[in-house]
Order: structure tokens, then C-alpha cells, then sequence
């Protein structure tokens, strides 16, 4: 079997689920390797959320989420799933061939984070008094609990739970790293 670029996938993985705290890079990677390989990229985010202006306001119900990644999984047949699911998507683990941990340390997170909310609302509206800076800083806040937060919350310990409840083999791999660099990683573990 072929990828899209003309790389020979050699039995890679039809279904992966790719994981890490926001900001890691797990978007990127699902991405990268959809372009490389041929999988349907689909990221948890657009289930996860109702289609609002501004995004991310209102949560779907986890059934509805279920239901409709349920339903891509269908149509797609190869896909890369990214994005947490920690929480609600238990009923979904079996799906799964391979999983891939994206550990990225928080400062290279934070900057990730910031230029994608400014490139989303403008720098303007996360300074003090901008239309964004209260709900921006809450974000940032949430974001910086990751590596320090319980299991109750999604955090680097609810992520390692996640990891241990996983039927699947689970690769790590460090958000420092370029996207082609961890692609290869994955795929030498595939191969190997």
C-alpha cells in the first residue's frame, strides 16, 4: 500500500489516536502524517464543540460526540484521530490500533499557545480589557495545570491512566522534536 506522497506504508496502523496537553502538537502531527500516509485526519475538537462564532462555547452532549466520531470512523476507514478524549471516550478505546503520546514541556506549549490565539482573535483582544483577555488568561491558566494537575483534571496523570487503559501499544514521542522527526519515530516502531 501506497501513502498520499508515494511512501510505501508497509501495514502502518488503518486507526491511531494521537494525544498530548493543548499546545503539544498532536494537530500538527495528525495532520503531517494524513498528508504522508493517506489517513483522514479528524480531531477531537470538532466533535467535541458545537460550530459557534467565537468557537468553543458550547459542548456537545459525550453522546453526541460519540456518536458522530462513530459515524466518521465509518466513513473515513483510515483515520488519525487527535485530541484528548480522556473524559468521554472510554467507548471508543477499542477502535484504536495505535496510540501516539505527544509530550511537549510547558514553556514550548505556552508560546504555541499564545501565537494560536492570537493568529485566532488578535493580539489586541488578549491584552488587558481586550474582548478575549478573561476567557485568554483562563485558558492559559488551564493550560499550565497539566504537568502539576490531578487525575481529576486533563492533566499528564489523567493522560498516563488514559495510556495504561489503552488496548492498544502506545508510542511516546517529545513535542521539542520536528513533526517529521516524530513520524519517522512511529513509523520505525511500526516497522520494527
Amino acid at each position: 500500500m501506497t501513502g498520499a506522497n508515494g511512501t510505501v506504508d508497509r501495514d502502518l496502523p488503518q486507526r491511531l489516536h494521537v494525544f498530548g496537553a493543548s499546545g503539544s502538537g498532536t494537530s500538527t502531527f495528525g495532520r503531517a502524517w494524513a498528508d504522508r500516509f493517506g489517513h483522514k485526519h479528524l480531531d477531537t475538537d470538532d466533535f467535541y464543540w458545537v460550530p459557534t462564532e467565537p468557537p468553543f462555547q458550547q459542548k456537545r452532549s459525550a453522546q453526541e460526540r460519540i456518536r458522530l466520531l462513530k459515524q466518521a470512523f465509518d466513513e473515513a476507514g483510515n483515520w488519525i484521530l487527535t485530541g484528548s478524549m480522556v473524559s468521554w471516550g472510554e467507548p471508543l478505546i477499542d477502535n484504536f490500533q495505535l496510540a501516539v503520546f505527544v509530550y511537549t514541556p510547558f514553556n514550548l506549549r505556552l508560546e504555541r499557545l499564545i501565537a494560536r490565539e492570537e493568529g485566532r482573535f488578535g493580539a489586541e483582544a488578549l491584552e488587558p480589557g481586550g474582548a478575549h483577555y478573561d476567557a485568554h488568561m483562563a485558558f492559559i491558566e488551564w493550560a499550565a495545570s497539566y504537568d502539576t494537575g490531578g487525575p481529576e483534571i486533563r492533566s499528564l496523570k489523567m493522560h498516563e491512566a488514559w495510556m495504561e487503559r489503552l488496548p492498544c501499544p502506545v508510542v511516546r514521542v517529545s513535542g521539542k522534536d520536528t513533526t517529521e522527526a516524530q513520524i519517522d519515530q512511529v513509523a520505525r516502531f511500526v516497522w520494527s
